[in-house]
């Protein structure tokens, strides 16, 4: 053996000692990587338009995929005062990657927000800003996770609404929000509607429950949903009613049933709002001026007059349909369905199940009837035994 061969032997490290340096450098990067993500991330949130957010930690979990964001919140500008507010925050988001999709042959994620709160103030309430504020919130998430959503989970949520300029000031809120989406990328695309979600949430001592099917593949939006609202209590939403109504109540509970289908860029349903119990004037108002004395009056007659004497309710049902972007409101069948609901029959609270995804190509031949022939209808044989006492 020559020398040289012989010294280029002993310099070449032992491969413990190079097995070794690896792992010490995985480790490296392991313990830095999170603090990197971090600062990308905090930097990307600073810097969107009108918008400003941080992150108080990140945690990864390698063998699972995933890393976890935690204590994460987005304030926006408000032009109402000029300051920053809370738009978005919640305490973790759990951003992985969805193993058994693998089977099917699909890389897609998951999404678990644990308390979420959502607020939206006066100036962006219309439909336009609000979905300006959730499309900024989009982009974070698609930012943070290059994996299409598949499953998608919220628990206790809160979505609140804001008003410190009217008087009184109005704060509402739906709270204790529940929601699982699956199958949100189609991996298991077996038939029409493949995708689910799945809701729930508290609405002042009432409870909210909302189910729809759809396609999120589909070129138009393609779904089939129902959704109700049960015994949300109205004096709760007096700062509501008195900032927007200009009247308040002292007793009366308040339900909402709907359901909706859409397809080929059409869509079908109605919205069914329910009153039981309703006291708009009590002793409470002794302190209020002339005028709204006699407003509240005439409200609180008017809910008298349209009471169904039997269920104590007052109700209508509001037929929708049409194009997007051209949608028809059926103000005059609500108005019919008030006088049928006070003098002959009682709209039952409840979803009617009426509505699917093959209505939206049904012609509605309830329109052609006419109007003591709808007034005096009779109910669906489906409809009874679903009284709601």
């Amino acid at each position: 053996m020559s020398s040289s061969e012989t010294k280029s032997k002993r310099k070449r490290p032992p491969l413990w000692k190079i097995l070794i340096s690896i792992a010490a450098l995985l480790i490296i990067f392991r313990i830095i990587l999170p603090y990197v993500l971090l600062h990308y991330a905090n930097k990307t949130l600073s810097s969107l338009n009108g918008y400003y957010g941080h992150i108080d930690d990140i945690d990864l979990n390698l063998y699972r995929g995933a890393y976890i964001i935690k204590e994460f919140y987005i304030d926006k500008l408000d032009s109402t005062s000029n300051q920053h507010v809370p738009l978005i925050s919640s305490k973790s988001i759990d951003l992985s990657i969805e193993w058994k999709s693998l089977l099917y042959g699909r890389l897609v994620g998951e999404l678990e927000i644990v308390n979420p709160v959502l607020r939206f103030t006066k100036d962006k309430a219309e439909p336009s800003a609000i979905q300006k504020d959730t499309t900024e919130f989009r982009k974070v998430i698609e930012n943070s996770m290059p994996l299409k959503i598949n499953y998608f989970k919220i628990v206790n949520g809160k979505l609140q609404f804001i008003d410190s300029t009217a008087q009184p000031k109005v704060d509402v809120a739906i709270t204790n929000i529940q929601v699982l989406a699956e199958n949100l990328s189609s991996v298991q695309d077996s038939t029409l509607l493949p995708a689910t979600v799945i809701a729930s949430a508290d609405v002042y001592n009432g409870k909210l429950d909302f189910k729809m099917k759809m396609d999120p593949l589909a070129a138009t939006p393609t779904f089939d949903m129902n959704a109700e609202l049960k015994n949300t209590n109205l004096p709760e939403l007096n700062d509501f009613l008195k900032a927007y109504a200009k009247f308040d109540v002292h007793a009366g509970t308040f339900g909402l049933y709907t359901e909706f289908a859409s397809k080929n860029g059409k869509f079908v349903g109605y919205v069914k709002p329910v009153i039981k119990q309703l006291k708009v004037k009590g002793s409470e108002d002794r302190n209020d001026s002339f005028f709204n004395k006699l407003y509240e009056t005439l409200v609180g007659a008017a809910g008298v007059v349209l009471k169904n004497s039997e269920e104590k309710q007052v109700a209508t049902k509001i037929p929708i349909e049409g194009e997007y972007g051209d949608a028809t409101l059926g103000t005059w069948y609500a108005i019919l369905d008030v006088l049928r609901n006070a003098f002959v029959q009682a709209l039952y609270p409840s979803i009617d199940h009426e509505i699917t995804i093959l209505s939206v190509d049904k012609v509605e031949t309830e329109k052609e009837k006419g109007f003591f022939e709808m007034l005096f209808a009779k109910p669906d044989k489906k409809e009874k035994g679903k009284i709601d006492k």
